[in-house]
């Protein structure tokens, strides 16, 4: 979760001042208002999330504690593969994230023979990534989803309007998935040398190797 801090300093003259902190991780956001605090120069200290919700410090705290052992610092990247000649499609996953203090990574890819475009399949490989989450037990957290597919990001950022029927139905499926485990999503596009692994995915899926697997990575 992303968290932005409003306060007013008050000078020892009695002269006030308002600032403003971007946002930034919550546990980083606490460490800095716990320090403004301790000032004792601070008033109207506000935390405040991306759903413009406001937190105290002792709400953050108990919300910093409960996540540390389920997944969070989520970062999905997907990417899907069509088959023009088979008609089949091939689909990558690719999840990091954090838990109990260790970071890991998931790598997931499935096989459809049910799909017509490329860009359907870059659709069902993001909602294949949602399951995944939802197996992970992930909702109410903010999740970085990155993919090179302009037509996926766009037309889920609004950026393009979504006109295939197709398209349309798999871009619903997503927001009411996201809706329904309270995902803040956040998309990201990025060039195809950045999304090897999950065009990687993809591409095994297509050669009929299937490949399910979750690592601890190094420090």
């Amino acid at each position: 979760m992303k968290i932005r801090i409003e306060w007013t300093y008050k000078a020892r003259n009695g002269a006030e001042a308002a600032f403003y902190a971007d946002e930034m991780p919550a546990a980083q956001a606490l460490m800095l208002t716990e320090d403004i605090e301790r000032t004792g120069r601070a008033k109207h200290v506000k935390l405040i999330d991306r759903l413009d919700n406001l937190w105290t410090v002792k709400e953050l705290k108990r919300y910093l504690k409960e996540i540390d052992t389920e997944p969070h610092h989520i970062t999905v990247y997907f990417d899907g593969g069509f088959d023009l000649e088979s008609s089949h499609a091939g689909l990558g996953c690719v999840i990091y994230y954090e838990q109990n203090g260790k970071s890991y990574r998931l790598r997931r890819n499935a096989h459809s023979t049910e799909l017509k475009s490329n860009n359907e399949a870059e659709y069902a490989a993001l909602y294949l990534c949602l399951q995944e989450l939802e197996l992970m037990n992930v909702h109410h957290l903010p999740v970085l989803f990155k993919g090179d597919s302009q037509v996926v990001i766009n037309q889920l950022t609004g950026e393009w309007p979504t006109l295939e029927n197709n398209l349309s139905a798999w871009a619903d499926r997503i927001e009411e998935k996201m809706k329904e485990h309270g995902i803040q999503p956040e998309y990201q596009l990025i060039g195809r040398k950045l999304n090897t692994e999950a065009d990687r995915l993809a591409t095994q899926s297509l050669n009929g190797v299937p490949i399910t697997a979750t690592i601890e990575l190094a420090d």
